[in-house]
């Protein structure tokens, strides 16, 4: 198995460290509900650990929560209730959002609040190796100091800038950036050596790495945009700390789920919120969204790509379904298709070529059936190798806003044919739906209709 590292720009061959692989993946801010950009990076992540399950190997997965930052601080205030309140709230919704997009759970989901402590110490450890410095109530670290600073994000100090405040007169130098912040009027705070106040973003992460995964990590993943300055300092003060080097072996980044030619963020107000988007397609129709592109790729989020995802599922639905008569002689031969899957994420999880493996298999399926052979391996495969990437293969509990529409449509031109005494067309109108997927039951209220998976969505003309 070859990975792209990002502090080697290449490829490079996986080989973790112990029998348990260490993953650390950079959770939210909960400050609001979860976007599809949000979403993009912990589905993918999601089909690595998967993955890695599936060829034999331990997991040990981390996602933190940020839990106090400015963004929090400034909407819990709009709001007027406290800060952590609204984290609370917002990272129940997280689980809501992300259990229903079928994202298994990591093992420890830290919040920064929570490790107040470890961050303390190690910023004490930074000041007192001389890589810190405290300046009325904050510290910063000195990034002058740490003579490989831009590894990660290949830049040199000359030619970087400052992108956080400047904070004039505070800092040695304006490429410093904050381990600990002074409190300010109104806002959250912990007591600490250097005063009230709270930790920097970038220390929380370290501290929560160094606690639940140890000093040199196997895996780190997040959203290219965290490459600098969050994942540059996560590694300088890290490295810097325990004297330990790598922080990490493997830095995996996504790219960066678009709309129109930005990025989706909140800050920019152009986004699609999970739940939005879960109104109108499945789980398994968002997760062929993503994981049908190079995960190193930017994606441009798409009505009408959704809309085929949607449609792709479907395909791979049917050919999943158990029909009888396919207890040939031939049997179809699944292995060649395990093999190339396998080889495809073997080459720096490329679900884009694993999933056109998958269709394949499915299109072999679909004519073997039409031979006369027997599919039931190879049926079965089909389903592994699917579940592997995270698709769950179920009728989505609620149908697209489109289809919802068409279904209502026919419901009505059934109960007219029904008026009409056209009982053989109305019959084959319910007995073609049935083959769908879609249950009618007719009811002295209507017609009612349910999906395979028991979920009522609505009714029709009686």
């Amino acid at each position: 198995m070859r990975v792209f590292n990002t502090l080697s720009r290449q490829k490079e061959e996986f080989c973790p460290q112990g029998e348990t692989v260490t993953i650390y993946v950079c959770g939210v801010t909960v400050y609001d509900d979860c976007h599809i950009g949000h979403a993009m990076s912990y589905l993918i992540f999601d089909a690595f650990r998967r993955y890695l399950e599936f060829r034999g190997h331990k997991v040990k997965h981390v996602q933190n929560f940020t839990d106090i930052d400015d963004k929090i601080i400034n909407r819990a205030r709009k709001l007027g209730i406290p800060a952590l309140d609204l984290a609370d709230k917002y990272i129940a919704e997280y689980f809501k959002d992300m259990d229903a997009l079928n994202i298994k759970r990591a093992h420890v989901y830290p919040r920064a609040t929570e490790e107040i402590p470890r961050i303390i110490e190690i910023v004490q450890g930074l000041t007192a190796r001389g890589y810190a410095y405290a300046s009325e109530g904050s510290v910063y670290f000195r990034v002058r100091k740490f003579s490989t600073y831009g590894k990660l994000s290949h830049q040199s100090l000359d030619d970087m800038v400052s992108r956080g405040p400047s904070e004039e007169g505070k800092k040695e130098d304006p490429l410093d950036f904050a381990l600990w912040k002074a409190a300010k009027s109104g806002e959250p705070s912990w007591p600490s050596p250097w005063g009230e106040g709270r930790p920097g973003w970038h220390i929380e992460c370290s501290a929560m790495a160094l606690k639940y995964l140890g000093e040199s990590l196997d895996v780190h993943g997040g959203g290219r945009d965290l490459i600098f300055p969050h994942h540059e300092n996560e590694l300088t003060q890290s490295e810097s700390f325990t004297g330990v080097a790598p922080f990490v072996r493997y830095w995996l980044h996504n790219g960066l789920l678009q709309m129109d030619e930005n990025k989706m963020s909140k800050s920019l107000g152009n986004l699609v919120t999970v739940k939005q988007a879960l109104q109108r397609y499945s789980a398994d129709g968002i997760r062929l969204f993503v994981l049908g592109s190079h995960y190193r790729s930017p994606l441009t989020y798409s009505e009408e790509t959704l809309q085929a995802s949607e449609t792709g599922m479907e395909r791979l639905r049917q050919a999943t379904k158990e029909l009888k008569g396919t207890g040939g002689a031939v049997v179809l031969d699944d292995e060649p298709f395990r093999q190339r899957f396998i080889e495809s994420m073997d080459d720096d999880f490329n679900t884009g070529q694993a999933i056109a493996v998958l269709f394949e298999l499915a299109r072999s399926i679909n004519r073997a059936r039409e031979e006369g052979s027997d599919v039931t391996r190879a049926r079965n495969t089909l389903v592994e190798l699917a579940g592997v990437l995270g698709f769950t293969l179920e009728l989505p509990a609620r149908l697209p806003v489109e289809a919802e529409s068409l279904l209502r449509i026919l419901v009505s031109v059934r109960s007219q044919l029904r008026q009409a005494k056209q009982w053989q067309l109305a019959d084959k109108v319910r007995d073609q739906l049935a083959e769908a997927g879609i249950a009618l039951e007719d009811t002295a209220e209507g017609t009612e209709w349910k999906t395979s998976r028991e979920s009522r969505l609505g009714s029709g003309g009686a």
